[in-house]
């Protein structure tokens, strides 16, 4: 299903990062990890990646900075899919706001979590052409 698809996650908290890296490369992705949002920055101005599952609340630049740069300075429609430990509707909000495509919440079903990436890298596909 994501064989070969290049994701980077964006988590401070490394049991999470296992578990996403765990989930992703079952299904054939290739997961690059960063512990916040101004490595996950930097990684993006190094290379491709399809998509960037990225936690909102982290040290140094959180999620929302982070994407905010991603869109207005580096100009990149890379998907990014928020991740938030919170069920807050002002989480999932802020982040369609700044930017972000989606917002799922902690703990999520690893299916419905790759299928909305597949979802999402394909759009984004079809967007580019």
């Amino acid at each position: 299903m994501l064989t070969g698809k290049k994701i980077l996650v964006a988590e401070d908290n490394v049991l999470n990062q296992k578990i996403a890296n765990l989930i992703l490369h079952k299904k054939g992705a290739i997961v690059v990890a960063a512990l916040n949002g101004k490595e996950a920055v930097e990684l993006l101005q190094q290379s491709n990646y399809d998509l960037l599952l990225m936690d909102l609340h982290m040290p140094e630049m959180d999620g929302f900075e982070a994407a905010a740069f991603i869109r207005t300075t580096l100009k990149s429609s890379i998907p990014i899919v928020g991740v938030t430990a919170s069920h807050w509707e002002d989480d999932f909000e802020a982040c369609t706001k700044i930017g972000m495509n989606t917002c799922i919440s902690k703990p999520f079903y690893p299916d419905n979590l790759c299928d909305l990436i597949f979802k999402l890298i394909e759009e984004n596909k079809t967007e580019d052409r």
